[in-house]
């Protein structure tokens, strides 16, 4: 049973992010919105929307092992899952942005992350609040910055949604809210009854199941493109992803409700944050050496090798 809610929750949390994705891009074109600040701002929010509702039922039901398993599983399989197996399939060309601004706000978040839950054990309304204008102050430099630029990469915005009627978006809106609220609720009690069932911890779920779960659709997207020689992934997206589940769904979750470390799981802090901020840490020398701004196969490689070795850390 407890694997079914699993398997429904993660299938609701997919429907509801796609539903919600289509209405609040049709929504925002309504209001004339430009594409590129809907792809760099409403598409972000609403893809991190499944994260978010998991933190927050979590954190609500006071299961904080889930909120944060959730974000540092993700943020993980973000790089080492899909990013290393979309690089081993196909070989990814990096642009210059992401050592200007993605890949250091990705570190500082992080690193600051690490010390708001290392002060006190809890991330608190205040900090959620700082994570979140961070994250606001980052938007306006990114949007402001990609308007200057020529070549933006940015999320995929369907024009077809322009033409969108009001009454479909508000169906939409409905679909999406109802699949994100019962998914996100049958996927915390799905994974607290199956870390029962085989004797591991809440915490352990998350970081693996749930956080694959939710980076699943990314992630076969991803190959499918590589494997048709298509643009695989954009990695300031990706990144981005990372930016986002650390400020908004972190951030808004603490804002709602503090976030307390358990004591019960020392390896929140001692181990798996590190393998955060560890994993993101070294793109940079990945992106620059040997060749410099290309991630190879054996690059992929070494990414995917060093996302098996969390998750057998993580579930051992």
């Amino acid at each position: 049973m407890s694997i079914l809610l699993v398997l429904a929750g993660l299938v609701l949390l997919v429907v509801g992010g796609e539903y919600l994705v289509r209405s609040s891009v049709a929504l925002s074109f309504k209001f004339n919105i430009s594409k590129l600040v809907i792809g760099m701002t409403i598409v972000s929010f609403a893809t991190s929307a499944p994260e978010l509702l998991v933190s927050l039922q979590a954190a609500l039901a006071g299961n904080s092992d889930i909120a944060l398993g959730n974000v540092i599983g993700s943020n993980v399989a973000n790089i080492g899952l899909v990013l290393g197996l979309t690089a081993m399939i196909s070989p990814l060309v990096v642009d210059r942005s992401f050592y200007r601004l993605n890949w250091p706000m990705m570190m500082l978040v992080s690193i600051v992350l690490y010390f708001f839950l290392k002060n006190d054990n809890v991330l608190s309304l205040l900090e959620g609040v700082i994570l979140m204008v961070a994250l606001i102050v980052f938007l306006v430099i990114l949007v402001r910055s990609s308007l200057k630029s020529k070549n933006v990469d940015v999320e995929e915005v369907d024009d077809k949604l322009q033409f969108v009627s009001g009454i479909k978006i508000t169906i939409w809106l409905i679909i999406g809210a109802l699949a994100l609220y019962f998914g996100s609720e049958w996927l915390v009690k799905g994974a607290q009854q199956l870390a029962q069932s085989v004797g591991v911890s809440d915490y352990a779920i998350s970081v693996t199941v749930i956080a694959i779960g939710t980076s699943v659709p990314e992630l076969a997207a991803s190959i499918i493109a590589a494997i048709k020689q298509e643009k695989a992934i954009s990695l300031g997206n990706l990144i981005g992803s990372n930016i986002f589940n650390i400020c908004s769904v972190l951030g808004l979750t603490a804002m709602i409700k503090p976030i307390a470390v358990n004591p019960n799981t020392p390896e929140i802090l001692a181990s798996n944050i590190f393998w955060m901020i560890g994993i993101a840490a070294v793109m940079l020398p990945l992106v620059f050496l040997p060749k410099r701004y290309e991630l190879s196969r054996y690059k992929g490689f070494l990414l995917f090798g060093a996302y098996m070795v969390f998750i057998y850390i993580s579930i051992k």
